[in-house]
């Protein structure tokens, strides 16, 4: 009997991990050992010895369960050890029957997971975790940068100096310079002014009016720190753009090395161009694409690579990003079909390619203008960052080139299938459509 049970498992020598800050708690099958739950420590001494006693137990495969950051280091641990690592949401196993407790969660992940009722999330290859630390802590940096400005324009506002009303951007070339002098000591209004660049659209006298305020001590002190913490930042991301474009590189000089070159028709122009070697690492330039900028493209790359076999198709890979609808019925009845709430960065910055196309003149655009006339504006911009998922799992996939239609093209698309549609429509009413002119 325990045999029979034991062949239909899917996984019969799996493992369960109840990941935590202190310690650990491993499950394994029963007749792997005597004792086949034990507790280790989270030291590094304390993950080899887990590895050492899960592959003595003849163990294949473990459930780690999704904790915070404290199972990466298990993950990479056991991953090292050539064993495989399936990272599984603790939401999987939220509503299993019994009191809450650490043994009982990995005695049950390790039994769900050896009757294969759980699903491994998506994590990219061990290069492509690299650049994404990298492009993150960029991302960070950047948003602690601009709250220092904002800093800066709260202490310019306190000493009723309106520069921001104008000045468009405060950390531009005329700002910065206005700003840096206030710092080293002057005060004189119309000495500051003399930074105006020809290109700002304010006069000379606006600016003079402008920087004409109340010069309080703390709020100059004020002003001095949150420049210095503005300067710190920007020599951090400078630091952290040089290692982006160093693991670029590599990853572009490894892709050429292997053969996969873009599809563009283009060669490769200069050694340091990053939208050319993200081609180089992607095999194709997404950037072709309306609506996907440089910027947009790096974070896409970064977060999910360029291998997408993890995905069984293009309908998963949408499923996965949270651009699908979560359907749900009961009774014959749909109770719901709105999509579900995601905080994944790639998603997020489809949508953001989404807004930028409301006034492109490409296909895409027509496409999303069409959408905001049939529904409201949140639900066209997820349809149509739906659309911009299936051109970059297309093209990192296949390899495919992005070829814009051209709005007139893609309107009269649309004019010719709703012609079509009436067509259809009277000949089931029994009538026939004709045009103007040939009745005429």
């Amino acid at each position: 009997m325990a045999m029979r049970k034991r062949e239909e498992q899917v996984f019969p020598n799996a493992a369960g991990v109840d990941v935590g800050a202190s310690s650990h708690w491993v499950a394994v099958p029963a007749h792997s050992t005597d004792a086949p739950v034990r507790e280790f420590g989270a030291m590094t001494d304390d993950l080899t010895a887990m590895a050492d006693w899960l592959l003595g137990c003849g163990v294949d495969v473990v459930a780690l369960e999704s904790t915070g950051v404290y199972w990466i280091p298990v993950y990479e641990v056991l991953e090292q050890r050539g064993l495989k690592v399936w990272l599984v949401d603790a939401r999987q196993v939220k509503y299993v029957p019994g009191r809450k407790s650490d043994v009982q969660d990995c005695q049950w992940l390790q039994k769900l997971m050896s009757h294969g009722l759980l699903r491994a999330a998506f994590r990219p290859s061990a290069d492509v975790c690299v650049i994404r630390a990298v492009a993150r802590q960029r991302e960070v940096l950047l948003t602690e940068q601009a709250s220092w400005v904002q800093r800066m324009q709260k202490a310019l506002v306190q000493m009723n100096i309106q520069l921001t009303e104008v000045i468009s951007d405060v950390m531009g070339l005329t700002g910065q310079a206005i700003i840096r002098d206030i710092v080293a000591g002057e005060r004189d209004a119309k000495s500051l002014a003399r930074h105006r660049h020809r290109r700002i659209k304010a006069s000379e006298e606006d600016i003079v009016r402008s920087l004409t305020g109340n010069w309080r001590e703390e709020h100059l002190f004020v002003l001095k720190q949150a420049l210095g913490m503005y300067d710190d930042i920007a020599r951090h991301l400078r630091e952290c753009d040089e290692k982006f474009r160093e693991l670029l590189a590599e990853r572009s000089a490894a892709s050429v090395d292997i053969g996969k070159t873009p599809r563009t028709g283009s060669k490769a122009r200069a050694a340091f161009d990053v939208r050319q070697q993200l081609a180089n690492w992607a095999g194709a330039d997404l950037t072709r694409i309306n609506g996907l900028g440089l910027d947009t493209v790096m974070k896409i790359l970064s977060e999910i690579g360029t291998d997408l076999s993890h995905f069984a198709n293009v309908k998963h890979f949408c499923s996965w990003l949270g651009l699908c609808p979560a359907t749900k019925i009961s009774g014959g009845k749909v109770l719901s079909a709105r999509t579900k709430r995601s905080a994944n960065r790639v998603r997020q910055a489809l949508k953001m390619a989404a807004m930028s196309l409301s006034h492109s003149d490409s296909a895409l655009g027509a496409f999303y203008r069409r959408l905001c006339g049939r529904m409201d504006k949140p639900r066209a911009n997820t349809a149509t960052a739906h659309k911009l998922a299936r051109m970059v799992y297309f093209m990192l996939t296949r390899g495919e080139a992005f070829v814009d239609q051209g709005q007139q093209r893609y309107e009269e698309q649309q004019r010719q299938r709703n012609i079509a549609a009436l067509k259809r429509r009277a000949a089931a009413l029994g009538f026939q459509i004709n045009p103007l002119q040939a009745a005429a």
